[in-house]
């Protein structure tokens, strides 16, 4: 795929593989554009994320390796935001790159796509859940904080699905989204997970569609064997919903491209 915007490095504490290798998969993959986002440090779940000691080696690794393949590739520079109530840090929202992309991993302080917590979908009514985690996407788009949704429907990982439309479910977030003028993610890293489509569903990506929302390409790749993973299937569905351009952000501006 042409462009790649969201993937990790091993400062986050759960990824494998040097920026290198990440970048010469990208490369083999015919990849124009490889956005590096990994998680922003927050103080909260301090285990799956980097330091704040760590963004200035960070951004200066990222450089770095924008350099060393600036003939073959454009490496662009972001963040991936935890959106969390009270837990987003102006120390990383002020930070000279060029996008966030802004997440929900958590429901208050429950980690619902960590395995080590799967159990407590039994504890919980699944269309609440699924409300919840739409209102959560709601007011990160109302915080205007961030340029890209990431993983849309990401509560679906492990198939605990909703028993209402999710259409219905997610109207309002949808309309925040188009409101804030956000771009949308379509993600392969579903494809690696239980549910074993990408992120987001057709069915939402006809509510996208809809409401003229851009989207955006990216892999989430923890190492670099995800690197381009689904990309055939993203490129795919993407021109199913009459998609020809994908957004980029350079500086936090946003830059449309044919794909």
């Amino acid at each position: 795929m042409i462009a790649d915007m969201h993937n990790h490095t091993t400062l986050c504490n759960h990824a494998t593989g040097s920026m290198k290798e990440f970048v010469l998969r990208a490369i083999e993959n015919g990849t124009k554009y490889f956005g590096f986002s990994d998680h922003a440090p927050m103080n909260f779940d301090e285990e799956y994320r980097m330091n704040f000691n760590k963004m200035e080696i960070y951004e200066k690794m990222v450089k770095d390796i924008k350099e060393e393949f600036k003939e073959r590739i454009d490496i662009l520079l972001g963040y991936e935001v935890d959106y969390l109530e009270n837990f987003v840090d102006d120390r990383v929202l002020k930070r000279d790159v060029d996008y966030l992309i802004g997440s929900v991993h958590f429901i208050n302080s429950w980690g619902f796509d960590n395995p080590e917590y799967i159990g407590e979908y039994k504890n919980r009514d699944i269309d609440k859940i699924w409300e919840d985690y739409f209102y959560a996407i709601e007011c990160m788009a109302k915080s205007k904080m961030f340029n890209i949704v990431g993983h849309l429907d990401l509560m679906k990982i492990f198939k605990f699905l909703p028993k209402k439309d999710i259409r219905i479910l997610a109207k309002e977030a949808i309309k925040e989204i188009k409101k804030t003028d956000m771009v949308v993610e379509l993600s392969g890293a579903g494809l690696r997970k239980p549910i074993g489509e990408i992120y987001p569903s057709k069915l939402l990506l006809e509510l996208i569609r809809e409401n003229d929302i851009k989207i955006t390409f990216s892999s989430d790749a923890h190492k670099p064997e995800d690197v381009g993973f689904g990309s055939e299937e993203i490129v795919k569905i993407a021109k199913e919903f009459d998609y020809s351009e994908i957004a980029i952000f350079k500086q936090k501006e946003r830059v449309m491209i044919k794909f």
